[in-house]
Order: C-alpha cells, then structure tokens, then sequence
C-alpha cells in the first residue's frame, strides 16, 4: 500500500496494461465492444419495440428483462474499455487502472425464465449472445492483467527457500 492508502502495483502489471492499452487486440475490443453498444441501442429503441409488442406476457416480462442485462452488461465493458482508452492517451495512469471498481466480474445473474426465452425475437438473442461472449473475453482479459498474478514474475518456490536458507544460516552455498 501507497501512504494514502491506495494499492501499490508491481511495474510488470503497469506495463501490461500500457502495452495492451497500444495493442491492436484492444484497438479491435473497443472498436467492437463501441459497435455492439450502438447496435443494441438502435435494436432496442427500434425493431426491437416493435418486436416486443407482439409478444406474450411472460416473454414480454422475459424481454424487458433481458434487455436490462444486456445493456447492463454493455454498459460495464463500455466503461471498461473506456478505462483502458484513458490509459492509452494518457489521462489515466496504468497504476490507477488497477483499482478494484473497474475490475469485470463474474456476471451472477443468469437468464431469465427458460420457458420464454424461447419466444423471445432472434435479433435480441443474438444481442445477448454477442454481448456474452464479449463480456467474457474482456473478463478474461482484465483477469489476467488486473488479478492473476504472472507466473514469471512469482519467485520460484525452490529458490526462495534457497535465499532463505542462506540468510538465516549467512552461507554462500547450499
């Protein structure tokens, strides 16, 4: 920890974050996170209203629910990309990125009710698939920048023990 309190970050993991941040692989992630954010957005205010107004009542339930998951899940990877963006032009520092409020996690909240998803318009269950499997690349991204430590930069166990061994006994070969 930092004298005020905020969390001190190895400078492999800022690094990473910097190098992804100029990457390719992120400049297409936003692009198509951007993408998908905007054409769910025309989906839902457009053939997608219409869409749920031909609906049963429980699939209407189901499609107003699952429309909130969509856009919730959107709207976290939105910001995080767009933390990842700050980042990249230099408004946001690697280290601050690493806060624990823009960490992705596991979404908890699974479908709605089995029965009508089934009913539910092709557009907006191709929306929520796109959307799931972005949400999980991105998740899997931030987890191995932000969370998972790196294997190279762990002491290796044996050796450890090693430098251990010396300092307590002050030898120089073991």
């Amino acid at each position: 920890m930092t004298e005020l309190g905020a969390p001190t970050t190895a400078p492999w993991r800022a690094n990473v974050i910097a190098d992804f941040a100029r990457s390719e692989l992120f400049d297409r992630t936003f692009l198509e996170g951007m993408d998908l954010v905007e054409e769910t957005a025309a989906y839902l205010d457009g053939g997608g209203r219409q869409d749920s107004k031909l609906l049963s009542r429980n699939a209407a339930l189901a499609y107003a629910s699952e429309s909130m998951r969509l856009t919730t899940r959107l709207m976290r990877v939105a910001s995080w990309l767009l933390v990842q963006r700050a980042v990249r032009e230099g408004d946001m520092a690697p280290e601050s990125a690493c806060d624990d409020r823009y960490r992705l996690d596991a979404e908890g909240a699974g479908s709605g009710e089995a029965e009508a998803l089934h009913e539910l318009p092709l557009g907006l269950l191709e929306l929520l698939d796109r959307s799931t499997r972005l949400y999980d690349r991105v998740r899997h991204l931030d987890r191995r920048m932000y969370v998972e430590p790196r294997e190279e930069n762990l002491p290796h166990p044996v050796l450890s023990q090693h430098d251990r061994l010396r300092t307590a006994f002050g030898t120089a070969e073991l």
